[in-house]
């Protein structure tokens, strides 16, 4: 017998309508109808919109402390290190897997986001800046990177253009944007 997913499916159903249309582009209803649960059933897993966003970001924090822990243990250089996340978002552009950042697309809806899920996208952005510029800050020590700025402000700038791609990619249509965006990125600062 299969255990109930029924959370983590609302959960993925979520996510994927987020990607689609934001935080206000999609109801329980819509959840109820791809999922093929009642929104009753919802509610007793996620008692309102902004637990379910803010369980999903959680979560999804999770998941990106995951991959920076498997690229630290496999993936010793710090230039390769950046390599692997841009090509970790490029391939997922370009098939669709997560054509977009969760936290980067909920970042464009702040003004309007309940505060506990604000807080989750900050958490989020403030942990991936502080991963890249210790990241930089090695690959100065090695020799292997050279930064013009603090690597905290190159942590912030080297995120915002891969988000920035992000946004690019999909205004115009084409996932190899991204690409044109990122990939002088590492030739800027190695």
């Amino acid at each position: 017998m299969k255990p109930n997913n029924t959370a983590q499916e609302i959960l993925n159903c979520a996510r994927s309508l987020i990607v689609l249309g934001g935080y206000n582009g999609f109801s329980y209803a819509d959840i109820s109808k791809v999922v093929g649960v009642r929104n009753a059933t919802i509610h007793h897993h996620f008692a309102s919109k902004s637990i379910l966003v803010r369980t999903l970001v959680t979560n999804y924090r999770e998941e990106v402390q995951l991959g920076m822990a498997e690229l630290e243990r496999n993936v010793p250089e710090p230039v390769e290190q950046l390599r692997a996340y841009i090509q970790y978002w490029e391939s997922c552009i370009a098939d669709n897997t997560a054509p977009f950042c969760v936290c980067a697309l909920l970042a464009t809806e702040m003004p309007i986001l309940p505060e506990e899920v604000a807080l989750e996208v900050r958490t989020h952005f403030r942990t991936l800046s502080a991963w890249l510029a210790t990241v930089l800050e090695r690959g100065v020590a090695q020799g292997k990177i050279r930064l013009t700025t603090s690597a905290r402000i190159e942590a912030e700038s080297f995120m915002a253009t891969v988000h920035g791609a992000m946004l690019s990619a999909r205004a115009y249509g084409d996932a190899k944007i991204f690409g044109v965006i990122t990939h002088p990125l590492l030739s800027r600062i190695s």
